[in-house]
């Protein structure tokens, strides 16, 4: 292809697709901004396929769990929450074994509580950096549109006034185009951030909450619990 040709083709696709002009008006700092959101996209789908994993119903569980306290069957109950990993599951596992070993109240609950502070970063994950994304995602742009609105005033200054008005509006174009590149990264990784806590502080109710069940439970059951 000759290259009066492909540059036809280049410019006739920027004219079609939006996003390619803005993002080539846009200049250097844009692919700073996109590296921001390919790696925010990431940590969006590996945080949403983690807890999706981690997830179980608690009602279902609860309810199972503590059928077979009730029946005084630990061994079972630990075996039911080996089979289905999660935190809420280790977390009842890790009381269920201090009770079958015939250990008081306070060490049944600290043994839950270490399972919840051990199970927690597991939730987490690299949740964090999404709100670290989002807040470098709108200083570069910020950056993109001071180096626009620079560039744009160094090349009037020097330029006749047939063109001065055609430099300003592409040195304003550059900068705007940073400036919604990076507000719309930091959009999504902060909604997506407040998503995923949402998510986690429920896990960690839950575990917290089923914890505390499980300790009454057994409390007031010990009579009935299998050797």
């Amino acid at each position: 292809m000759e290259p009066t040709t492909a540059a036809a083709v280049v410019t006739t696709a920027e004219n079609v697709n939006p996003i390619v002009r803005a993002f080539n008006e846009g200049g250097p700092v844009m692919y700073i901004i996109l590296i921001i959101g390919v790696l925010t996209l990431f940590v969006v789908i590996e945080r949403f396929l983690v807890l999706k994993s981690l997830r179980i119903d608690k009602k279902e569980f609860n309810d199972n769990i503590f059928r077979m306290v009730l029946n005084g069957d630990l061994r079972q109950a630990i075996s039911f929450c080996d089979s289905k990993p999660a935190p809420l599951s280790n977390t009842v596992k890790a009381g269920l074994v201090q009770a079958l070993n015939k250990r008081p109240d306070e060490e049944i609950q600290v043994a839950m509580d270490a399972a919840v502070m051990r199970e927690t970063p597991r939730l987490e994950g690299w949740t964090s950096f999404l709100a670290v994304f989002g807040n470098i995602a709108v200083l570069a742009g910020l950056l993109g549109t001071i180096i626009g609105m620079i560039g744009s005033f160094r090349a009037i200054s020097s330029a006749d006034p047939a063109t001065k008005a055609t430099l300003l509006s592409q040195g304003i174009s550059h900068a705007l185009n940073c400036t919604g590149f990076g507000l719309g990264v930091a959009i999504i990784a902060i909604v997506f951030y407040g998503l995923f806590q949402h998510m986690i502080q429920k896990s960690e109710n839950e575990m917290i909450e089923s914890s505390m069940s499980l300790l009454n439970l057994v409390a007031s059951n010990r009579d009935k619990i299998k050797d």
